[in-house]
């Protein structure tokens, strides 16, 4: 036996299902870093990312804000790899910078709407290691990042003209070189303690150094004191300079990683170094009070310029 159901009532039950159904659904404030709609994280650097099922895109997913590439000059190309490809015990590399990186970057930021994450006023660091020889290496990174240069950030005659994704060099760095461009599509990786606070904002914007060679606390136990006052005073000191800080060798086994990963955190290190990127992921959002905003940017307010924010 069936009843007539009030009119009212048949309203009431939609606008409750709709409701239900809308809470369900992701919000642009409560999305992945990764996804549509929200910033990257800042601290999130993958180190030597194209060892990853997927290079780039595994890094992007979990809303990495940095990413590590290799490249060898082989035969007029830019092949991304950790050791010589040529070596037979080379495993095969994946691609080379263009198609792994360059490419699927600049398609990212259409897409987006001028940033690799759309609405995210900061940039998105490529981190190109050099570990063929150094000059003709660069030659070749340069001569390729012109091509790409609608998304790089450019250096032109002491200046910064921010765009969405900034390339960082670092391994093997021709510094005279880079010093006597005009015109650059990359700025330069310096070191712990040489370039830390030293040489102007628009050529060393990051400098970074082996964790192993500046402390030996690895995670067990509490950080000493002095370690500790030693990374802050890093930090600090870089800071005053307008320049980002990282450390690669850090350690990696879980429990460890998370204690040196707070004391980073806790200092405001600019980037923490890991191969393992869901655990840095889920560490962030649960431990960053400002995951999405960076600690430093460029000095000169008038870098940014037009870039859509």
């Amino acid at each position: 036996m069936s009843f007539p159901m009030n009119p009212r009532m048949v309203t009431l039950l939609l606008l409750v299902t709709a409701a239900m159904l809308l809470a369900a659904l992701p919000s642009a404030a409560s999305a992945k870093p990764g996804q549509t709609g929200s910033g990257g994280l800042e601290r999130a650097h993958a180190h030597n990312d194209y060892e990853h099922d997927r290079p780039l895109y595994d890094a992007l997913d979990n809303g990495f804000k940095s990413v590590e590439a290799d490249v060898w000059l082989i035969d007029g190309e830019l092949v991304v790899s950790h050791d010589d490809p040529r070596l037979a015990t080379t495993a095969e590399p994946k691609g080379t910078l263009e198609s792994l990186y360059l490419e699927p970057l600049r398609e990212r930021v259409r897409e987006n709407g001028g940033n690799v994450y759309r609405g995210d006023p900061d940039y998105f660091t490529l981190l190109v290691d050099i570990k063929s020889e150094a000059v003709p290496t660069y030659e070749a990174l340069h001569e390729e990042l012109e091509g790409y240069r609608s998304i790089f950030t450019t250096f032109k005659d002491g200046k910064v003209e921010d765009d969405a994704v900034i390339a960082i060099v670092s391994g093997n760095r021709p510094r005279e070189l880079m010093e006597g461009q005009r015109v650059r599509h990359a700025a330069y990786d310096g070191r712990i303690p040489d370039d830390l606070g030293k040489g102007p904002q628009t050529f060393v914007p990051l400098v970074s150094q082996n964790w192993t060679r500046l402390f030996t606390w690895q995670g067990v136990g509490p950080m000493p004191e002095a370690e500790r006052e030693k990374l802050r005073n890093i930090v600090a000191a870089a800071h005053a300079n307008g320049q980002r800080v990282r450390f690669w060798a850090t350690p990696e086994l879980p429990g460890t990683r998370e204690a040196v990963w707070g004391e980073l955190l806790a200092a405001q290190a600019d980037y923490i170094n890991t191969d393992n990127l869901d655990a840095l992921e889920r560490y962030l959002l649960q431990n960053d009070p400002r995951p999405t905003e960076p600690n430093v940017y460029w000095n000169d307010p008038a870098a940014k310029g037009g870039r859509a924010g």
